[in-house]
């Protein structure tokens, strides 16, 4: 490709994209993972954030033999950290505004300017050529704790830009990551695109799409699924689709909810279910979890459920587990299919396995890309997986009343904190990968069973 004459792609020095299908008997191989801080590659910022093994691997993979390549590469949530933008980007911040939020993306102008940044590195503008991609977002994509309750939905309200930061987060997604995960017959009949493609600004329109979807989720949907083969990938919104009155929190409102329950009865060997937030935390942390929902819920009196609410959002106490009806109502679906159940996840910047005691059903997490905890809360986290925690959980869960869970779960292998990228090789093989800069090194694998 040349414009005005100069060539632009293939990149100097890359090998040339290429359209790759699906193998005729399904996927082969699912690459995956979250949280990708999009900062320099310099030494200052390897020895913040290391090495970005997403960056790496799509150097591997330029040189790497075919069998080696994904079919899929998964990108579970915060593909972008609209709330901590990298310092390039902050400088871009200044040289526009001087107004409120002078640390954070305003506008659908910043968010189109932090999608670059994030993407054009050319290994990562290579790979994201040549290897299908799906994504889904998570909280940083649009702002830390996003829909982590009533209570924040109305500060945030009360906040003078956030109204604009909403939208413009929502229509730079819509852009930049919804339209890839829609298949040509579903982008045919997206009434949005036909009007954009009309011709014209287009902005309006998009910003009044956005808009409703922030104010009434059940207006769009962006959960989406595939079929594999003889896997049915269901990667599923658990951020704007929550259902948040107190009392009765659901993780996903009745619509999205009704459009899962079909997803999971469709045929297929076995599921893989995209959810940016894990599903089966650490057991003590799940209990944990479920004693704050009850807290917040009023259950000990209305100045213990502000406390609680200021905890559960000071901790990010807001996974599955912060949502108890929605996870047991899921664990018991799940369990009731007598099939193999893989569940991707990402967001809590540690990788590990899990296994149900309910049958063959998985909890496979990794993250960061690119993006790792600190020491103190690496240790704090290391004490999450120990039996005691487990144990202390459960007094609280009990101290407040609330059921035990419809089955129990234990974690296998991990939790391992690097920077991580994993895949899921049919049937069912997981390995996770790390990084010195230049080349991905196995960190651990695993056959399910």
């Amino acid at each position: 490709m040349r414009l005005d004459g100069e060539q632009v792609w293939p990149l100097a020095g890359r090998p040339p994209s290429r359209i790759r299908l699906l193998p005729a008997d399904g996927a082969r191989r699912l690459a995956f993972g979250s949280c990708r801080a999009s900062v320099a590659h310099d030494a200052a910022h390897v020895l913040t954030h290391g090495a970005d093994v997403l960056r790496a691997y799509g150097g591997h993979l330029a040189t790497a033999a075919d069998e080696e390549w994904p079919d899929l590469l998964l990108l579970i949530g915060d593909q972008v950290y609209a709330d901590s933008p990298s310092p390039e980007m902050l400088d871009y911040i200044k040289d526009r505004r001087s107004t409120e939020p002078q640390n954070e993306i305003a506008d659908f102008e910043e968010y189109a300017e932090l999608y670059r940044l994030a993407w054009t590195d050319p290994e990562i503008r290579w790979l994201l050529s040549t290897v299908p991609s799906a994504m889904i977002f998570d909280d940083h994509d649009v702002r830390d704790d996003w829909n982590t309750s009533q209570p924040w939905r109305e500060q945030m309200a009360a906040t003078p830009w956030w109204h604009r930061r909403v939208v413009s987060a929502l229509g730079a997604y819509w852009v930049y990551q919804h339209l890839g995960n829609l298949s040509p017959a579903e982008r045919a009949e997206e009434p949005l695109l036909r009007e954009l493609m009309e011709g014209g600004d287009g902005g309006a329109a998009l910003d009044a799409f956005a808009e409703k979807a922030d104010a009434e989720p059940s207006s769009n949907r962006w959960s989406y699924a595939r079929d594999l083969g003889r896997a049915r990938l269901i990667m599923v919104d658990t951020r704007c689709a929550r259902q948040l009155t107190p009392g009765d929190r659901r993780m996903l409102d009745a619509e999205e909810w009704a459009w899962l329950e079909e997803q999971l009865a469709a045929p297929a060997e076995r599921l893989v279910i995209g959810s940016s937030i894990p599903f089966m935390l650490p057991e003590g942390v799940h209990l944990v979890q479920n004693w704050n929902e009850a807290l917040c819920d009023g259950r000990w009196g209305p100045l213990v459920r502000r406390w609680s609410e200021s905890f559960r959002q000071a901790l990010d106490l807001e996974h599955w587990a912060a949502f108890r009806r929605s996870f047991d109502d899921l664990a018991r679906l799940l369990a009731k299919l007598g099939k193999p159940v893989l569940i991707l996840s990402g967001d809590v910047h540690y990788s590990y396995l899990a296994k149900a005691s309910a049958g063959p059903i998985y909890q496979i997490v990794c993250s960061p890309i690119r993006n790792p905890l600190s020491r103190l809360l690496r240790w704090a986290n290391v004490f999450t997986q120990f039996r005691i925690a487990t144990l202390v959980g459960g007094l609280l869960a009990r101290s407040a009343g609330i059921p035990r869970p419809p089955f129990r779960w234990r974690v296998t292998q991990g939790p391992w904190f690097q920077n991580a990228l994993a895949t899921l090789t049919f049937p069912d093989e997981v390995a996770w990968y790390e990084s010195d800069g230049d080349s991905v090194t196995p960190i651990d694998s695993v056959r399910l069973r």
